[in-house]
């Protein structure tokens, strides 16, 4: 039995089912939202969400294109901005107020949109290896796999292709941990053949063309985060968000508090202790707050 509601609600357009998880009580003091990266789903936030259960709510969506969400069939809609908005669409439907953003990678743009556009909603932002600025060294490895992996034949192959793509962030993943990182990232499709949980083109949105790539400058997106409170994870082996980028971050919002996980690149599982540490004690300090 799942330790989690199953939750379907309407895409902002009103066009799409969309699908997410719920952790714990409804009449939680607090409401945690999760939200994944570019080509992952509600799946990656189980460990975490889990754990947080207990004293939080803890909503998971996946967003369109993924998981159990409807795909697209405008590829032009699978842009940050959309996704934000299919994000207060949510929150409204489930009636949630204020509330606590975790946002992994693509999640994270997402947390400092919604964070810029709706600062009265948002009582703290927990950033996943992500920032103002990307490392394009970073975006062209993750050019290189996605969407461009030929359909695995098999279970064991699904979990080589997510080692090939991921090895880099987790480099003491055992063979056990890359098949559960398949299933969690694959799903059965005809004749019960593993295939990604993504709309392949997700893709094409990160063609150096192409208008859904990552802005050029979003330090002034930063800037207008500073009455929120942040904590920006990173780590350590990151190619996506640097030691610069996190300096640079910290001087223009003097608030904010990071954490490095050792051994883990882009981006963490946040299952890792000094992640779990880290969440509970930002946690529990928004909580204090009046």
């Amino acid at each position: 039995m799942a330790d989690y509601a199953d939750l379907f609600f309407k895409s902002h357009c009103g066009h799409l089912r969309l699908y997410a998880r719920d952790y714990g009580p409804p009449n939680a003091t607090t409401c945690v939202l999760c939200m994944h990266g570019l080509t992952r789903n509600s799946a990656d936030f189980a460990w975490l969400a889990r754990h947080l259960a207990d004293r939080y709510r803890v909503i998971c969506p996946d967003q369109r294109g993924r998981g159990r969400s409807d795909y697209d069939p405008d590829k032009a809609n699978y842009h940050p901005d959309i996704y934000v908005k299919d994000m207060v669409q949510l929150l409204d439907h489930l009636g949630i107020g204020r509330l606590v953003l975790i946002g992994t990678s693509m999640g994270g743009l997402m947390a400092m949109l919604m964070g810029a556009s709706m600062p009265e909603r948002i009582s703290g932002i927990v950033l996943n290896d992500v920032g103002p600025e990307v490392s394009a060294a970073g975006i062209e490895r993750i050019r290189g796999y996605v969407g461009k992996m030929s359909p695995p034949a098999s279970w064991e192959e699904a979990a080589s292709q997510a080692e090939f793509a991921n090895g880099i962030a987790f480099p003491d993943h055992s063979a056990a941990d890359w098949m559960a990182f398949a299933r969690r990232t694959y799903v059965e499709r005809d004749y019960g053949r593993p295939v990604p949980a993504y709309d392949p083109a997700i893709a094409e949105g990160l063609a150096p063309t192409a208008n859904t790539a990552i802005p050029p400058d979003l330090w002034p997106l930063w800037d207008a985060l500073g009455s929120i409170p942040i904590m920006a994870i990173r780590g350590a082996l990151s190619d996506i968000l640097t030691v610069e980028t996190l300096g640079r971050m910290s001087e223009r919002h003097p608030g904010m508090v990071s954490v490095t996980i050792p051994n883990r690149g882009h981006a963490p599982m946040l299952d890792e202790p000094d992640a779990v540490v880290a969440i509970d004690r930002f946690l529990s300090e928004l909580e204090s707050r009046p």
